[in-house]
């Protein structure tokens, strides 16, 4: 991320966010990274980040910065420490490893895209591993955190490196869990496809029709607008 930027134009237009400049996006990501080390240094906050360098301070060292010092917190404590999260099922630092890891990701990524270079290669694990955390987390999680509530009933599979998620809405309740392949069978409708593929597309990184969907569009086009009301 902080190679991509260094040297680029910092107003170059993020393509999934073109209210967003590369500026912006390095300015949000190192001022989360130091919000997340001092929320783990201190229990509960700060409730806002840091989100401008200090005079002199430039981008891209504000940037280096943060993940030292959020690296530097994380290093000290085993995953499975508890500590304080937003997500009632899982109090550890492990969360925060996760949390982050798909942060950096997904901000590299329009990092990437917005500098018009090749986009390094998601791994298959991580991908997966970012595909469930869109899901369970986001989707099934934050929504209700933030009282979204969609008009839309529905029940979509979400397919990506041999493994099956089922994603339902039904008013105020949403839900997204892990489940064998033959549960679902009596879906609206399939989301499929590459790992990296499937992750940066729940994500709004890449169009809606990146993805192989077959049966009802409408429940996947459903799906798609509660996504980006999480993840934004």
């Amino acid at each position: 991320m902080a190679a991509t930027a260094d040297g680029a134009p910092a107003d170059l237009p993020i393509p999934s966010k073109p209210t967003s400049t590369m500026a912006d996006t390095v300015r949000h990501v190192g001022g989360v990274f130091r919000m997340v080390a001092a929320r783990l240094r201190g229990g509960n906050g700060p409730v806002r980040w840091e989100s401008t360098p200090p005079p002199g301070g430039a981008l891209v060292e504000f940037l280096r910065g943060g993940v030292r010092e959020l690296v530097d917190e994380l290093s000290a404590h085993p995953a499975d420490a508890v500590c304080d999260t937003w997500w009632p099922l899982d109090r550890t630092y492990g969360f925060w490893r996760r949390r982050m890891a798909h942060e950096a990701t997904m901000h590299r990524v329009d990092l990437q895209s917005a500098a018009r270079v090749p986009l390094i290669t998601v791994d298959d694990d991580v991908a997966v591993d970012g595909v469930d955390e869109a899901l369970t987390l986001w989707f099934a999680h934050r929504l209700s955190v933030i009282g979204v509530s969609g008009s839309s009933e529905f029940k979509v599979a979400v397919r990506s490196g041999g493994r099956v998620w089922l994603v339902s809405s039904h008013g105020d309740n949403k839900a997204a869990w892990r489940a064998a392949p033959v549960d679902a069978e009596s879906v609206q409708a399939t989301v499929a496809g590459e790992p990296m593929t499937v992750y940066l597309w729940l994500w709004g990184r890449l169009p809606f029709t990146a993805v192989r969907i077959t049966g009802d569009v409408d429940a996947v086009a459903a799906l798609w607008a509660l996504l980006r009301l999480a993840t934004h």
